[in-house]
């Protein structure tokens, strides 16, 4: 006799219990006029830690265009006899030479270095590169010569001078030719200064900040002495003293104040125009039109405040 059949168990065809759920929130959103100071504090913020880096570390940029523009100039110049030899403009020996014309190129290989100098001894002028002292005589001519230049900021060209030695020799080229320098010593503080060049005889006198990388103590200086023949010195119509008070050693250069004003005003009205684009226009548009305006901005806001810095930081 067979096995009564066993009926399959009933299949449970209720859905499972889903958790029910809290009703969400709906995001809130800070009122417009609070979106606009959070978003320009944000600005400013980043543009002040842009302004550390790039006074510390990207200011090499603009010294290396600066560099290769007048390395260009200044190579024609030569080529074409046009380089100066004096104070004064080679096509109108009646006025001086403007602030940053190019005037030679110093070439330190121990220091693997070779830069354009400038005229004049300010802030602005040494963003550029070395700058020559513009009531000495040109490298290369009888007297002291004095050539100034950065040890931090915007490449730092004179960072290392304290590594140099009696007897290292370097060249300095200008529109009278190569000149051949060596070095006497390096000194700072209450170092004695060795006793000035004989009649007739050339000295080079490199100078930058000495201590701290942003809080210098003290200026350094290299002395070196003329191996070439000495060149002929023009007439010097600009005498000691006559200098700007900018173009003294670790100057700092108030003269900046005025267009400084009107660069820091340009960048708060692009900072309160964009935060309230990103407001009332959308963030990411904002944004693509606030990365490079107050990139600029900054930029050109930075390169101002620097010289408010001592000279040779």
């Amino acid at each position: 006799m067979s096995a009564p059949a066993v009926a399959p168990p009933p299949i449970d065809i209720t859905p499972p219990l889903r958790p029910i759920e809290p009703p969400k929130r709906p995001k809130r959103q800070a009122p417009p006029v609070v979106q606009v100071i959070t978003t320009a504090i944000t600005l400013l913020s980043l543009t002040l830690l842009g302004f550390g880096g790039y006074i510390g570390f990207l200011s090499r940029l603009h010294h290396d265009r600066e560099q290769l523009t007048a390395y260009a100039d200044f190579r024609k110049d030569l080529a074409l006899g046009l380089a100066p030899t004096g104070q004064t403009k080679p096509e109108d020996p009646a006025k001086v030479l403007d602030l940053g014309a190019p005037v030679a190129v110093i070439d330190i290989p121990k220091l693997h270095r070779k830069e354009v100098v400038f005229e004049g001894t300010t802030g602005g002028v040494l963003q550029q590169g070395p700058g020559h002292r513009r009531d000495t005589p040109l490298p290369g001519q009888a007297g002291v010569s004095v050539i100034m230049g950065k040890a931090t900021t915007y490449g730092g060209p004179f960072g290392r001078l304290q590594t140099l030695l009696p007897g290292d020799e370097f060249t300095v080229v200008t529109g009278q030719g190569e000149h051949k320098f060596k070095v006497l010593g390096v000194r700072h503080g209450g170092m004695p200064v060795p006793p000035p060049p004989g009649a007739g005889q050339g000295r080079l006198v490199l100078t930058t900040a000495y201590g701290g990388m942003f809080a210098p103590t003290d200026a350094l200086r290299v002395d070196a002495e003329l191996t070439s023949p000495v060149q002929p010195t023009p007439q010097r119509p600009l005498r000691a003293g006559q200098l700007y008070p900018s173009e003294q050693v670790m100057a700092v250069d108030t003269g900046v104040w005025f267009p400084l004003v009107f660069i820091g005003e340009a960048l708060l009205l692009a900072v309160a125009l964009l935060s309230a684009a990103r407001v009332f226009w959308g963030t990411w548009q904002a944004w693509i039109v606030a990365v490079p305006v107050v990139g600029f901005l900054g930029i050109a806001t930075a390169d101002h405040v620097s010289r408010l810095l001592p000279n040779l930081i």
